[in-house]
């Protein structure tokens, strides 16, 4: 069984009920989730041996994150306590016209605060095959992108597959330099990356205008990390905030493979949506490497399931993800 090892940081979500507006909350719902937490919960339920990695503080908070993912089989072991705080986001749910919303509180968080040498690279990376990170760990701090970049090296060293998640998000990047100045040195030793043609534009400062098609993207991205096997990215359209089509695009053997464009009205969640896809981009590329068409058709199928699944994780087995990618509506009731 292959072993993934997802780094990153799990946060407490926060959103106010019945698509409410922050300023309107009297209560909020709780949810525990996070990039890399949401692809090693995703990894975990389809039978791959998930592994996460971060560091959460000593308290009950801390403490919850974890039991959260170990109730989906996600290894914790490499976990570690210390640090103030856990990092928290608070999501005031979009609805019609009026689209959704995310206010971050996670400065000087646990994560945030990672510091060099905190984490044993060789005993952490033992027997795993592949390691999973994404944009937001080098977004939190220098320190916490000097700690990520401690372990990709030690990681290609070992030939361990590294994929990315380009995961940009301008409201992350408060320490004085820009996302161009870090990520392409920690994407250069990448074999999978996901990202938008706006995320490899400010991420790695490539000359890429808005509306370009995916088939010329893909190559040019290609190019200019050419140790990438392979390249994904979505092509979303959002009617309203509840009604959103869907589509994917993976560049792998010299070529770009389009996903059937999915039709989602009425859908209930769509954070995360992307680290499903990109778990199952994962999934995919471990079994079948050589069958990139089937691969990024897995991997939008679990993205389209996760909208329709409250909270961060995407709670769904293989034959469910499956069944929607071979063509089931949803309609009938299962018994």
């Amino acid at each position: 069984m292959m072993r993934v090892l997802c780094l990153g940081e799990i946060l407490l979500r926060l959103s106010p009920p019945q698509e409410q507006r922050l300023v309107q909350a009297t209560a909020f719902e709780g949810h525990y989730g996070g990039s890399e937490a949401n692809v090693a919960v995703s990894l975990a339920q389809w039978g791959l041996n998930a592994t996460f990695a971060c560091r959460v503080p000593d308290n009950d908070l801390g403490r919850a994150a974890i039991a959260a993912l170990q109730q989906y089989g996600v290894d914790v072991r490499h976990v570690l306590l210390g640090g103030e705080r856990l990092g928290l986001y608070f999501l005031e749910q979009g609805a019609g016209h009026r689209p959704s919303k995310v206010l971050y509180d996670r400065t000087h968080s646990s994560m945030a605060t990672l510091q060099p040498g905190m984490f044993d690279w060789p005993t952490l990376l033992d027997g795993v095959q592949w390691l999973h990170w994404s944009g937001i760990t080098p977004a939190l701090s220098a320190s916490a992108a000097e700690a990520l970049a401690e372990g990709i090296r030690e990681a290609h060293q070992r030939n361990i597959t590294v994929s990315c998640d380009l995961n940009y998000r301008a409201n992350l990047w408060q320490y004085g330099v820009s996302p161009a100045d870090i990520m392409p040195a920690l994407v250069s030793p990448c074999s999978v990356l996901l990202g938008d043609t706006s995320a490899f534009r400010r991420c790695l400062n490539l000359p890429l205008e808005a509306g370009m098609p995916p088939e010329e993207v893909l190559p040019r991205v290609k190019e200019a990390f050419p140790h990438l096997h392979s390249i994904a990215m979505t092509r979303r359209e959002g009617i309203s905030a509840s009604h959103h089509t869907y589509q994917g695009f993976l560049w792998s053997h010299g070529r770009v493979y389009a996903s059937r464009c999915y039709d989602m009205p009425d859908l209930l969640d769509r954070i995360g949506g992307g680290d499903a896809l990109m778990a199952g981009l994962i999934f995919g590329l471990s079994a079948s490497p050589h069958s990139p068409q089937e691969n990024i058709e897995w991997a939008i199928a679990a993205g389209v399931w996760k909208h329709y699944v409250r909270g961060d994780f995407n709670l769904c087995s293989v034959e469910e993800v499956r069944a929607l990618m071979n063509g089931r509506s949803g309609a009938r009731i299962l018994r």
